[in-house]
């Protein structure tokens, strides 16, 4: 997860199957000040801002893949074991209170798949707009 604060990278390896879900394993990678302002000058209409979104969103997928490998390297768990990374991507527009309400999260899902080997769940966001929501789904079990 990379959050709106701008300031890295949480990784967090968990186990789903037990009754409540464990945190197993975390690891964190932060963002580098050029990264950082690169990402801020996204928040605005610019000159070539889709180019230079479709590229960050490869140079994210790469960061979250560095992120996976550092917590999988640190854990010992083998990727083989690790069933779907959930990724919901770098907000950098936030617009979910307008009729048609939206967010842009920026990742490249299908390159991160390629660059981990693992099956990616994305656009998290997006989907709990669409529901109504404000782009961060509430807990929903007992």
């Amino acid at each position: 997860m990379s959050g709106t604060s701008l300031d890295g990278i949480d990784a967090v390896l968990a186990d789903l199957n037990s009754s409540p879900p464990s945190l197993l394993y975390t690891f964190y990678l932060p963002y580098d000040r050029d990264l950082r302002s690169r990402l801020l000058d996204l928040h605005h209409s610019s000159h070539n801002e889709l180019h230079r979104a479709a590229m960050m969103g490869n140079e994210l997928a790469h960061r979250y893949a560095e992120a996976v490998v550092g917590l999988l390297n640190e854990s010992g768990i083998k990727r083989q074991d690790v069933a779907a990374i959930g990724c919901h991507g770098q907000t950098v527009r936030h617009c979910p209170q307008r009729e048609w309400g939206y967010t842009i999260q920026l990742c490249n899902s299908a390159l991160l798949v390629e660059l981990t080997g693992i099956t990616v769940v994305s656009d998290f966001r997006s989907r709990d707009v669409a529901a109504g929501g404000q782009g961060a789904p509430r807990r929903r079990w007992p």
